[in-house]
Parts: C-alpha cells; structure tokens; sequence
C-alpha cells in the first residue's frame, strides 16, 4: 500500500432508536441512544493518535454527535450533501411496513415518494466523491448507512443502486482508497465493527 495515497475513513454514526427499531430515519434529526454516544467514544479511543488532513460530517446530529464525541467536532466541517437519503413519505417506518403498502418495493431500486430518487442520492454521492478526489492527504468523514452504501459504490465506479450490496451496521468504521494509483479506487475495509464494539 503507497503511503502517498489517501485513504478515506468512513464512519456511520453510532445508535439511534429508529436504528434501534430498524425505522428508515432520513431527515428527522434524532439523538444517539445512550449505547450510541458510548459507541462513538469508543471510536475516539479507536482513532486516538490518527491525524487527518480534512474531517467532514453530516449536518445531522446523530453524525455530528458521533463526531464529536470520537474527538474530532473542533476540526469538522459540516456537509450538507452528507445527509441521509430523503425517505418522503416512508421516513419513519420499517421496511416491513413499506412493503404492506407498496409489495416489492426495493430502496435502492425505486426510491421514495416524496423523497430522494437512486439517481438524486447518486449524484450527492458523486459530489462528495469529486470533492474528496480534489483533496490531498487522508479523510474522516461522518454520515449515515444508506447514503454511505451509495457514497462506496460511487467511488468505485458503480450504479448507485449497487449500494444494496453492501450491508453497513451503525458505529462502524470503512476504508476506501485507491491501489495503484488515483484511477484505481478500492475498498479498503468495510463495516468494521470493531471500533464500536462495547
């Protein structure tokens, strides 16, 4: 692995009660559980002693919070292309409750009425990833599962709806960088759990 090439550190924030409950949470701004700020300590003792040149975070407060309890809030620039996708009409609710009303639907297929399309996450995706590119030295960013998924697959050159692919649990820790060189985006390591873990 060069040295010389960045690496971007992806964090999915820690605990929520919707996570908790498997509720699709989009917009609606909630807190960490308890469990999930402990999480996000544990990722500053995780991290303790890593620099970055630039830190990123969702504006969302269950990204923000998980950045600044791992210690990084101070050197954090917020982005708002880091929110999670806009679920419309099924914020809220479960996946299972989705379905009672609209049998088949897939997330990263159809989207949400009332909400964000794959190609409109895509393309939030695809600034972060133009951004970034344009950047030297390694990266911490904070967001959230959905939109991450689609964030990894967009650094690699794939559909956004390949995103359903990668599965993402909360308060984990993912690496995408590149290989060779520049035009060789990678992932490094994904959904880690090892950073969270109580």
């Amino acid at each position: 692995m060069s040295q010389s090439l960045p690496e971007i550190h992806v964090i999915r924030h820690g605990e929520t009660a919707w996570t908790k409950s498997r509720r699709h949470t989009g917009l609606t701004d909630i807190p960490l559980t308890e469990r999930g700020e402990h999480q996000a300590r544990r990722f500053g003792e995780f991290l303790h002693g890593r620099s970055f040149a630039h830190i990123f975070t969702s504006p969302l407060q269950r990204a923000k919070r998980t950045c600044e309890l791992a210690g990084f809030g101070v050197m954090a620039r917020i982005d708002p292309d880091l929110v999670e996708w806009n679920y419309g009409d099924y914020e809220g609710l479960t996946t299972a409750e989705i379905l009672k009303k609209r049998p088949g639907w897939q997330l990263f297929r159809d989207g949400c009425p009332g909400g964000e399309s794959v190609a409109e996450v895509g393309a939030r995706a695809d600034r972060v990833v133009d951004r970034l590119r344009a950047l030297g030295g390694d990266v911490l960013l904070f967001s959230s599962g959905h939109f991450l998924r689609v964030f990894a697959v967009r650094w690699l050159g794939l559909e956004a709806s390949c995103g359903r692919l990668l599965l993402l649990s909360t308060t984990t820790l993912s690496i995408l960088g590149y290989e060779h060189d520049k035009s060789d985006p990678v992932i490094r390591l994904w959904n880690d759990l090892r950073p969270g873990l109580e």
